[in-house]
Protein backbone atom coordinates (compact mmCIF):
# COMPACT_ATOMS: atom_id res chain seq x y z
CA UNK A 1 0.00 0.00 0.00
CA UNK A 2 2.81 2.40 0.90
CA UNK A 3 4.56 1.66 -2.39
CA UNK A 4 1.34 2.42 -4.24
CA UNK A 5 1.06 5.81 -2.51
CA UNK A 6 4.67 6.60 -3.49
CA UNK A 7 3.91 5.68 -7.09
CA UNK A 8 0.77 7.85 -7.03
CA UNK A 9 2.87 10.81 -5.85
CA UNK A 10 5.44 10.19 -8.58
CA UNK A 11 2.67 10.04 -11.18
CA UNK A 12 1.46 13.45 -9.99
CA UNK A 13 -2.02 12.25 -9.09
CA UNK A 14 -3.97 14.99 -7.27
CA UNK A 15 -4.65 13.83 -3.68
CA UNK A 16 -7.99 15.61 -3.36
CA UNK A 17 -9.89 14.58 -6.50
CA UNK A 18 -10.10 12.04 -9.30
CA UNK A 19 -9.26 13.61 -12.64
CA UNK A 20 -11.40 11.82 -15.26
CA UNK A 21 -9.52 10.03 -18.01
CA UNK A 22 -12.11 8.97 -20.55
CA UNK A 23 -11.85 6.96 -23.74
CA UNK A 24 -14.66 6.74 -26.25
CA UNK A 25 -13.99 3.14 -27.29
CA UNK A 26 -14.74 0.02 -25.26
CA UNK A 27 -13.85 -3.49 -26.39
CA UNK A 28 -17.14 -5.16 -25.53
CA UNK A 29 -16.45 -7.97 -27.98
CA UNK A 30 -13.44 -9.35 -26.13
CA UNK A 31 -13.38 -12.73 -24.44
CA UNK A 32 -12.72 -11.00 -21.11
CA UNK A 33 -15.78 -8.78 -21.43
CA UNK A 34 -18.04 -11.62 -22.57
CA UNK A 35 -17.03 -13.99 -19.77
CA UNK A 36 -16.77 -11.43 -16.96
CA UNK A 37 -20.10 -9.87 -17.90
CA UNK A 38 -21.71 -13.32 -17.76
CA UNK A 39 -20.24 -14.05 -14.32
CA UNK A 40 -21.08 -10.64 -12.88
CA UNK A 41 -24.58 -10.61 -14.37
CA UNK A 42 -25.37 -13.94 -12.73
CA UNK A 43 -24.03 -12.64 -9.43
CA UNK A 44 -25.76 -9.27 -9.58
CA UNK A 45 -29.13 -10.76 -10.50
CA UNK A 46 -29.24 -12.60 -7.19
CA UNK A 47 -28.30 -9.60 -5.00
CA UNK A 48 -30.50 -6.78 -6.31
CA UNK A 49 -30.73 -5.01 -2.95
CA UNK A 50 -27.08 -5.13 -1.94
CA UNK A 51 -25.12 -1.83 -2.06
CA UNK A 52 -22.33 -3.42 -4.10
CA UNK A 53 -21.17 -2.38 -7.54
CA UNK A 54 -19.52 -5.08 -9.68
CA UNK A 55 -17.01 -4.11 -12.36
CA UNK A 56 -14.62 -5.56 -14.90
CA UNK A 57 -11.63 -3.63 -16.25
CA UNK A 58 -9.05 -4.40 -18.91
CA UNK A 59 -5.28 -4.64 -18.19
CA UNK A 60 -4.88 -0.87 -18.52
CA UNK A 61 -7.49 -0.18 -15.84
CA UNK A 62 -10.19 0.87 -18.31
CA UNK A 63 -13.61 0.02 -16.84
CA UNK A 64 -15.48 -2.08 -19.40
CA UNK A 65 -18.70 -2.74 -17.49
CA UNK A 66 -20.33 -1.85 -14.19
CA UNK A 67 -23.31 -3.67 -12.72
CA UNK A 68 -25.41 -2.94 -9.66
CA UNK A 69 -28.98 -1.96 -8.85
CA UNK A 70 -28.41 0.34 -5.88
CA UNK A 71 -29.20 3.85 -7.22
CA UNK A 72 -27.31 5.71 -4.48
CA UNK A 73 -23.99 3.97 -5.04
CA UNK A 74 -24.46 4.25 -8.82
CA UNK A 75 -24.88 8.01 -8.65
CA UNK A 76 -22.00 8.31 -6.22
CA UNK A 77 -19.64 6.30 -8.42
CA UNK A 78 -20.61 8.43 -11.41
CA UNK A 79 -19.44 11.49 -9.50
CA UNK A 80 -15.95 9.98 -9.07
CA UNK A 81 -15.93 8.63 -12.65
CA UNK A 82 -15.75 4.97 -11.62
CA UNK A 83 -17.82 4.02 -14.65
CA UNK A 84 -17.46 2.34 -18.06
CA UNK A 85 -15.12 4.22 -20.36
CA UNK A 86 -13.00 5.72 -17.55
CA UNK A 87 -9.55 4.55 -16.50
CA UNK A 88 -8.78 3.64 -12.88
CA UNK A 89 -5.11 2.85 -13.37
CA UNK A 90 -2.92 4.10 -10.52
CA UNK A 91 -1.53 6.75 -12.88
CA UNK A 92 -5.00 8.28 -13.14
CA UNK A 93 -6.80 7.57 -9.85
CA UNK A 94 -3.98 6.88 -7.41
CA UNK A 95 -4.13 4.00 -4.94
CA UNK A 96 -7.39 2.10 -5.39
CA UNK A 97 -8.37 -1.56 -5.34
CA UNK A 98 -8.78 -1.97 -9.09
CA UNK A 99 -5.54 -0.21 -10.02
CA UNK A 100 -3.50 -1.90 -7.29
CA UNK A 101 -4.68 -5.40 -8.30
CA UNK A 102 -3.38 -4.70 -11.80
CA UNK A 103 -0.11 -3.19 -10.61
CA UNK A 104 0.68 -6.02 -8.19
CA UNK A 105 -1.12 -8.79 -10.11
CA UNK A 106 -2.55 -9.83 -6.75
CA UNK A 107 -5.91 -9.69 -4.93
CA UNK A 108 -6.22 -6.33 -3.20
CA UNK A 109 -8.50 -4.74 -0.61
CA UNK A 110 -8.38 -0.95 -0.21
CA UNK A 111 -10.50 0.46 2.59
CA UNK A 112 -11.69 4.03 3.12
CA UNK A 113 -8.65 6.16 4.10
CA UNK A 114 -6.25 3.76 2.36
CA UNK A 115 -7.28 5.37 -0.93
CA UNK A 116 -4.86 8.02 -2.16
CA UNK A 117 -7.56 10.42 -3.33
CA UNK A 118 -9.89 11.80 -0.67
CA UNK A 119 -12.76 11.56 -3.17
CA UNK A 120 -12.55 7.77 -2.88
CA UNK A 121 -12.44 7.44 0.89
CA UNK A 122 -16.16 6.85 1.14
CA UNK A 123 -15.70 3.43 -0.46
CA UNK A 124 -14.11 0.07 0.17
CA UNK A 125 -12.88 -1.68 -2.96
CA UNK A 126 -11.86 -5.32 -3.38
CA UNK A 127 -10.30 -6.42 -6.65
CA UNK A 128 -8.68 -9.54 -8.05
CA UNK A 129 -6.75 -9.94 -11.30
CA UNK A 130 -8.11 -12.13 -14.07
CA UNK A 131 -5.41 -14.17 -15.75
CA UNK A 132 -5.48 -15.62 -19.24
CA UNK A 133 -6.10 -19.30 -18.51
CA UNK A 134 -3.67 -20.57 -21.16
CA UNK A 135 -0.81 -18.04 -21.16
CA UNK A 136 -1.09 -16.77 -17.58
CA UNK A 137 -0.92 -13.19 -18.83
CA UNK A 138 -2.88 -10.43 -17.13
CA UNK A 139 -6.29 -10.16 -18.81
CA UNK A 140 -7.93 -7.60 -16.52
CA UNK A 141 -9.47 -7.23 -13.09
CA UNK A 142 -12.74 -7.84 -11.27
CA UNK A 143 -13.60 -5.09 -8.80
CA UNK A 144 -16.32 -4.99 -6.13
CA UNK A 145 -17.03 -1.62 -4.52
CA UNK A 146 -19.25 -0.85 -1.54
CA UNK A 147 -19.60 1.94 1.01
CA UNK A 148 -16.68 2.29 3.43
CA UNK A 149 -19.04 1.99 6.41
CA UNK A 150 -20.54 -1.26 5.09
CA UNK A 151 -19.20 -4.61 6.23
CA UNK A 152 -16.23 -5.44 4.02
CA UNK A 153 -15.54 -8.82 5.59
CA UNK A 154 -14.72 -11.36 2.88
CA UNK A 155 -15.38 -8.82 0.10
CA UNK A 156 -11.96 -9.73 -1.25
CA UNK A 157 -12.87 -13.40 -1.23
CA UNK A 158 -15.93 -12.63 -3.31
CA UNK A 159 -13.83 -10.75 -5.85
CA UNK A 160 -11.39 -13.65 -6.06
CA UNK A 161 -14.24 -16.10 -6.62
CA UNK A 162 -15.65 -13.97 -9.45
CA UNK A 163 -12.19 -13.57 -11.02
CA UNK A 164 -11.57 -17.32 -10.88
CA UNK A 165 -14.98 -18.03 -12.42
CA UNK A 166 -14.23 -15.56 -15.21
CA UNK A 167 -10.89 -17.19 -15.96
CA UNK A 168 -12.49 -20.65 -15.98
CA UNK A 169 -15.21 -19.50 -18.36
CA UNK A 170 -12.58 -17.93 -20.63
CA UNK A 171 -10.85 -21.30 -20.81
CA UNK A 172 -14.12 -22.98 -21.69
CA UNK A 173 -14.96 -20.45 -24.40
CA UNK A 174 -11.42 -20.39 -25.79
CA UNK A 175 -11.74 -24.09 -26.48
CA UNK A 176 -14.74 -23.45 -28.69
CA UNK A 177 -17.18 -24.70 -26.09
CA UNK A 178 -20.14 -22.88 -24.60
CA UNK A 179 -21.98 -23.33 -21.35
CA UNK A 180 -25.09 -25.38 -21.91
CA UNK A 181 -28.13 -23.68 -20.47
CA UNK A 182 -30.71 -26.19 -19.32
CA UNK A 183 -33.64 -25.94 -21.71
CA UNK A 184 -37.22 -25.96 -20.53
CA UNK A 185 -38.11 -28.89 -22.78
CA UNK A 186 -36.07 -32.02 -23.50
CA UNK A 187 -36.51 -35.43 -25.00
CA UNK A 188 -33.98 -38.07 -24.07
CA UNK A 189 -34.02 -41.42 -25.88
CA UNK A 190 -31.65 -43.93 -24.37
CA UNK A 191 -31.13 -47.49 -25.60
CA UNK A 192 -30.33 -50.03 -22.93
CA UNK A 193 -30.70 -53.62 -21.85
CA UNK A 194 -30.88 -55.49 -18.57
CA UNK A 195 -28.96 -53.74 -15.85
CA UNK A 196 -25.92 -55.52 -14.47
CA UNK A 197 -26.16 -56.43 -10.77
CA UNK A 198 -23.41 -53.98 -9.80
CA UNK A 199 -24.64 -51.25 -12.10
CA UNK A 200 -28.39 -51.20 -11.70
CA UNK A 201 -29.61 -50.25 -8.25
CA UNK A 202 -27.00 -48.57 -6.06
CA UNK A 203 -29.68 -47.54 -3.58
CA UNK A 204 -30.05 -49.95 -0.70
CA UNK A 205 -32.41 -48.16 1.70
CA UNK A 206 -35.61 -49.93 2.68
CA UNK A 207 -37.83 -47.04 1.54
CA UNK A 208 -36.25 -46.94 -1.92
CA UNK A 209 -36.49 -50.69 -2.45
CA UNK A 210 -40.11 -50.68 -1.27
CA UNK A 211 -40.95 -47.89 -3.73
CA UNK A 212 -39.32 -49.77 -6.62
CA UNK A 213 -41.23 -52.94 -5.71
CA UNK A 214 -44.50 -51.03 -5.56
CA UNK A 215 -43.89 -49.43 -8.95
CA UNK A 216 -42.78 -52.74 -10.46
CA UNK A 217 -45.99 -54.40 -9.29
CA UNK A 218 -48.03 -51.61 -10.86
CA UNK A 219 -46.11 -51.94 -14.13
CA UNK A 220 -46.56 -55.69 -14.22
CA UNK A 221 -50.31 -55.25 -13.71
CA UNK A 222 -50.50 -52.76 -16.59
CA UNK A 223 -51.44 -49.83 -14.37
CA UNK A 224 -50.46 -46.27 -15.23
CA UNK A 225 -48.13 -45.04 -12.50
CA UNK A 226 -47.41 -41.57 -11.18
CA UNK A 227 -44.07 -41.27 -9.36
CA UNK A 228 -43.95 -38.22 -7.10
CA UNK A 229 -41.18 -36.69 -5.03
CA UNK A 230 -38.94 -33.69 -4.57
CA UNK A 231 -36.82 -32.48 -7.52
CA UNK A 232 -33.72 -34.64 -7.86
CA UNK A 233 -35.02 -37.47 -5.70
CA UNK A 234 -34.79 -40.04 -8.50
CA UNK A 235 -38.35 -40.27 -9.78
CA UNK A 236 -37.38 -41.14 -13.35
CA UNK A 237 -34.73 -43.60 -12.15
CA UNK A 238 -37.31 -45.35 -9.99
CA UNK A 239 -39.66 -45.62 -12.97
CA UNK A 240 -36.91 -47.05 -15.17
CA UNK A 241 -35.91 -49.66 -12.60
CA UNK A 242 -39.51 -50.75 -12.18
CA UNK A 243 -40.01 -51.08 -15.93
CA UNK A 244 -36.77 -52.99 -16.45
CA UNK A 245 -37.83 -55.61 -13.95
CA UNK A 246 -40.65 -56.36 -16.35
CA UNK A 247 -38.60 -56.58 -19.54
CA UNK A 248 -34.92 -56.86 -20.42
CA UNK A 249 -35.55 -55.50 -23.93
CA UNK A 250 -35.92 -51.92 -22.99
CA UNK A 251 -35.55 -48.45 -24.38
CA UNK A 252 -36.19 -45.38 -22.28
CA UNK A 253 -37.77 -42.22 -23.62
CA UNK A 254 -37.99 -39.35 -21.17
CA UNK A 255 -39.94 -36.26 -22.18
CA UNK A 256 -39.81 -33.07 -20.11
CA UNK A 257 -42.33 -30.33 -20.81
CA UNK A 258 -41.14 -27.21 -22.68
CA UNK A 259 -42.23 -23.59 -22.93
CA UNK A 260 -45.79 -23.18 -24.16
CA UNK A 261 -44.76 -22.16 -27.66
CA UNK A 262 -42.72 -25.33 -28.16
CA UNK A 263 -45.39 -27.81 -27.08
CA UNK A 264 -46.65 -28.86 -30.57
CA UNK A 265 -43.14 -29.73 -31.77
CA UNK A 266 -42.36 -31.41 -28.45
CA UNK A 267 -45.44 -33.64 -28.66
CA UNK A 268 -44.72 -34.56 -32.28
CA UNK A 269 -41.18 -35.56 -31.36
CA UNK A 270 -41.87 -38.14 -28.65
CA UNK A 271 -45.50 -39.31 -28.74
CA UNK A 272 -44.88 -41.85 -31.56
CA UNK A 273 -42.79 -43.76 -28.99
CA UNK A 274 -46.00 -44.66 -27.17
CA UNK A 275 -46.72 -47.19 -29.93
CA UNK A 276 -43.52 -49.12 -29.23
CA UNK A 277 -44.04 -51.91 -26.68
CA UNK A 278 -40.30 -51.99 -25.91
CA UNK A 279 -40.08 -48.31 -24.99
CA UNK A 280 -40.65 -46.94 -21.51
CA UNK A 281 -42.02 -43.42 -21.80
CA UNK A 282 -41.53 -41.13 -18.78
CA UNK A 283 -43.25 -37.74 -18.92
CA UNK A 284 -42.27 -34.98 -16.48
CA UNK A 285 -42.74 -31.25 -15.95
CA UNK A 286 -46.47 -31.57 -16.57
CA UNK A 287 -47.31 -28.98 -13.94
CA UNK A 288 -45.72 -26.37 -16.24
CA UNK A 289 -47.98 -27.02 -19.21
CA UNK A 290 -50.69 -24.51 -20.21
CA UNK A 291 -54.30 -25.70 -20.03
CA UNK A 292 -54.71 -26.24 -23.77
CA UNK A 293 -51.58 -28.42 -23.88
CA UNK A 294 -52.81 -30.47 -20.91
CA UNK A 295 -55.99 -31.26 -22.80
CA UNK A 296 -54.13 -32.30 -25.95
CA UNK A 297 -51.64 -34.42 -24.04
CA UNK A 298 -54.42 -36.09 -22.04
CA UNK A 299 -56.12 -37.12 -25.27
CA UNK A 300 -52.88 -38.55 -26.69
CA UNK A 301 -52.10 -40.52 -23.53
CA UNK A 302 -55.69 -41.77 -23.22
CA UNK A 303 -55.53 -43.09 -26.78
CA UNK A 304 -52.24 -44.85 -26.03
CA UNK A 305 -53.72 -46.41 -22.91
CA UNK A 306 -56.75 -47.74 -24.80
CA UNK A 307 -54.40 -49.47 -27.24
CA UNK A 308 -54.07 -52.21 -24.67
CA UNK A 309 -50.33 -51.97 -24.27
CA UNK A 310 -49.19 -52.70 -20.67
CA UNK A 311 -48.19 -49.53 -18.80
CA UNK A 312 -47.68 -47.25 -21.82
CA UNK A 313 -46.26 -44.38 -19.80
CA UNK A 314 -45.19 -43.09 -16.37
CA UNK A 315 -45.97 -39.59 -15.07
CA UNK A 316 -43.63 -37.84 -12.65
CA UNK A 317 -44.30 -34.74 -10.56
CA UNK A 318 -43.13 -32.99 -7.36
CA UNK A 319 -46.43 -34.07 -5.77
CA UNK A 320 -49.64 -35.67 -6.94
CA UNK A 321 -51.53 -32.45 -6.22
CA UNK A 322 -49.31 -30.60 -8.70
CA UNK A 323 -50.46 -32.74 -11.63
CA UNK A 324 -53.19 -31.13 -13.74
CA UNK A 325 -56.53 -32.77 -12.90
CA UNK A 326 -57.02 -34.32 -16.35
CA UNK A 327 -53.63 -36.01 -16.24
CA UNK A 328 -53.94 -36.99 -12.59
CA UNK A 329 -57.13 -38.86 -13.53
CA UNK A 330 -55.08 -41.20 -15.74
CA UNK A 331 -52.96 -42.50 -12.86
CA UNK A 332 -53.95 -45.82 -11.27
CA UNK A 333 -51.07 -45.97 -8.79
CA UNK A 334 -49.08 -43.28 -7.01
CA UNK A 335 -45.57 -44.13 -5.77
CA UNK A 336 -43.43 -41.75 -3.73
CA UNK A 337 -39.65 -41.43 -4.16
CA UNK A 338 -38.46 -40.42 -0.69
CA UNK A 339 -36.01 -37.50 -0.47
CA UNK A 340 -32.36 -38.35 0.01
CA UNK A 341 -32.28 -36.90 3.54
CA UNK A 342 -34.58 -39.76 4.59
CA UNK A 343 -32.40 -42.34 2.84
CA UNK A 344 -29.02 -41.96 4.53
CA UNK A 345 -28.07 -45.53 3.56
CA UNK A 346 -28.18 -44.53 -0.11
CA UNK A 347 -25.80 -41.57 0.09
CA UNK A 348 -22.44 -43.39 -0.04
CA UNK A 349 -23.47 -45.99 -2.65
CA UNK A 350 -24.73 -43.18 -4.85
CA UNK A 351 -21.59 -41.12 -4.24
CA UNK A 352 -19.42 -44.07 -5.26
CA UNK A 353 -21.49 -44.54 -8.41
CA UNK A 354 -21.26 -40.86 -9.36
CA UNK A 355 -17.52 -40.78 -8.67
CA UNK A 356 -16.96 -43.86 -10.84
CA UNK A 357 -18.95 -42.26 -13.64
CA UNK A 358 -16.64 -39.23 -13.47
CA UNK A 359 -13.28 -41.05 -13.22
CA UNK A 360 -14.20 -44.33 -14.98
CA UNK A 361 -12.68 -46.18 -12.06
CA UNK A 362 -13.32 -46.62 -8.37
CA UNK A 363 -12.78 -43.54 -6.16
CA UNK A 364 -12.25 -43.76 -2.40
CA UNK A 365 -13.77 -41.49 0.24
CA UNK A 366 -11.98 -40.80 3.50
CA UNK A 367 -13.98 -41.37 6.73
CA UNK A 368 -14.21 -37.59 7.22
CA UNK A 369 -15.62 -37.07 3.73
CA UNK A 370 -18.01 -39.99 4.12
CA UNK A 371 -19.36 -38.64 7.41
CA UNK A 372 -19.89 -35.20 5.87
CA UNK A 373 -21.75 -36.65 2.90
CA UNK A 374 -24.04 -38.78 5.06
CA UNK A 375 -24.70 -35.89 7.48
CA UNK A 376 -25.73 -33.41 4.77
CA UNK A 377 -29.47 -32.79 4.35
CA UNK A 378 -29.14 -32.69 0.52
CA UNK A 379 -31.99 -30.28 -0.27
CA UNK A 380 -31.22 -30.87 -3.96
CA UNK A 381 -31.32 -34.64 -3.42
CA UNK A 382 -29.39 -36.95 -5.76
CA UNK A 383 -28.95 -34.20 -8.35
CA UNK A 384 -27.04 -32.09 -5.83
CA UNK A 385 -25.04 -35.10 -4.61
CA UNK A 386 -24.03 -35.97 -8.18
CA UNK A 387 -22.78 -32.44 -8.82
CA UNK A 388 -20.80 -32.28 -5.58
CA UNK A 389 -19.23 -35.72 -5.96
CA UNK A 390 -18.34 -35.34 -9.62
CA UNK A 391 -16.66 -32.03 -8.93
CA UNK A 392 -14.62 -33.62 -6.13
CA UNK A 393 -13.79 -36.81 -8.04
CA UNK A 394 -12.59 -34.82 -11.05
CA UNK A 395 -9.66 -33.61 -8.92
CA UNK A 396 -8.60 -36.68 -6.95
CA UNK A 397 -8.78 -40.46 -6.57
CA UNK A 398 -9.25 -40.15 -2.80
CA UNK A 399 -11.94 -37.63 -1.84
CA UNK A 400 -11.27 -35.90 1.49
CA UNK A 401 -13.21 -33.21 3.29
CA UNK A 402 -11.45 -30.29 1.61
CA UNK A 403 -12.36 -31.64 -1.83
CA UNK A 404 -16.09 -31.33 -1.11
CA UNK A 405 -18.13 -28.24 -1.90
CA UNK A 406 -18.72 -25.89 1.05
CA UNK A 407 -22.46 -26.58 0.95
CA UNK A 408 -21.78 -30.07 2.32
CA UNK A 409 -20.37 -28.81 5.62
CA UNK A 410 -23.38 -26.67 6.44
CA UNK A 411 -25.68 -29.58 5.72
CA UNK A 412 -27.72 -27.56 3.24
CA UNK A 413 -29.57 -26.17 6.22
CA UNK A 414 -31.30 -23.22 4.53
CA UNK A 415 -31.29 -21.40 1.21
CA UNK A 416 -28.67 -18.66 1.12
CA UNK A 417 -28.41 -15.50 -0.95
CA UNK A 418 -25.60 -15.32 -3.49
CA UNK A 419 -23.39 -13.11 -1.29
CA UNK A 420 -24.02 -15.40 1.67
CA UNK A 421 -23.08 -18.43 -0.42
CA UNK A 422 -19.83 -16.83 -1.52
CA UNK A 423 -19.00 -15.77 2.03
CA UNK A 424 -19.77 -19.22 3.41
CA UNK A 425 -17.79 -20.90 0.63
CA UNK A 426 -14.73 -18.79 1.38
CA UNK A 427 -14.93 -19.66 5.09
CA UNK A 428 -15.24 -23.37 4.36
CA UNK A 429 -12.38 -23.24 1.86
CA UNK A 430 -10.06 -21.83 4.51
CA UNK A 431 -11.25 -24.19 7.25
CA UNK A 432 -10.77 -27.31 5.14
CA UNK A 433 -7.23 -26.54 4.02
CA UNK A 434 -5.01 -29.34 5.42
CA UNK A 435 -3.53 -28.40 8.80
CA UNK A 436 -5.59 -25.20 9.11
CA UNK A 437 -6.85 -24.04 12.51
CA UNK A 438 -9.61 -21.55 13.21
CA UNK A 439 -6.99 -18.97 14.17
CA UNK A 440 -5.08 -19.41 10.91
CA UNK A 441 -8.31 -19.36 8.89
CA UNK A 442 -9.37 -16.11 10.56
CA UNK A 443 -5.99 -14.56 9.71
CA UNK A 444 -6.26 -15.63 6.08
CA UNK A 445 -9.79 -14.24 5.86
CA UNK A 446 -8.73 -10.97 7.47
CA UNK A 447 -11.30 -11.15 10.27
CA UNK A 448 -11.16 -11.72 14.00
CA UNK A 449 -11.36 -15.18 15.54
CA UNK A 450 -14.58 -14.29 17.37
CA UNK A 451 -16.13 -13.02 14.13
CA UNK A 452 -15.20 -16.26 12.40
CA UNK A 453 -16.83 -18.33 15.15
CA UNK A 454 -19.94 -16.17 14.80
CA UNK A 455 -20.00 -16.79 11.04
CA UNK A 456 -19.51 -20.52 11.61
CA UNK A 457 -22.55 -20.55 13.89
CA UNK A 458 -24.53 -18.35 11.52
CA UNK A 459 -24.00 -20.68 8.57
CA UNK A 460 -24.15 -23.84 10.73
CA UNK A 461 -20.78 -24.94 9.40
CA UNK A 462 -19.42 -28.20 10.80
CA UNK A 463 -15.81 -27.45 11.75
CA UNK A 464 -13.44 -30.34 10.95
CA UNK A 465 -11.87 -31.73 14.17
CA UNK A 466 -8.35 -30.76 13.15
CA UNK A 467 -9.43 -27.16 12.61
CA UNK A 468 -10.53 -26.52 16.19
CA UNK A 469 -8.16 -24.65 18.45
Amino acid sequence: MRASWHRSQRYGVPPDEVIPVFTGSLDTGSLLYECAHRVLTDLQATIPNEPVSLMVADPTGLVLARLGDDPDIRRSLDRVHLAPGFSYHERNAGTNGLGLSLADRAPTLVRAAEHYCTDLRGYTCAAAPVLEPVTGELAGSINLTTWSDSSSELLLGLAQTAASATSALMLLRAGGRTLRLVPRGDVFHVTGGRLAPDDGEPCVSASWRAAVEEAASAVAAGRVTAVVGEPGSGKATLAVLARRRLSSRQRILRARAPEAGDVPAWLALWTPGLRDADTCVIVSGLEELPAWAVGELTQILTTARRAGRPQPFVLTAPGFATLPDELAGLADTVVEAAPLRLRADDVLPLAQRFAREERHRAVDFTPRAARALVSCAWPGNATQLRRVVRDAAARTDVVDLHHLAPEVLDGGARPLGRLEQLERNEIVRCLTEPGTTVTRAAEELGIGRATLYRKIAQYKITVPPRSTD
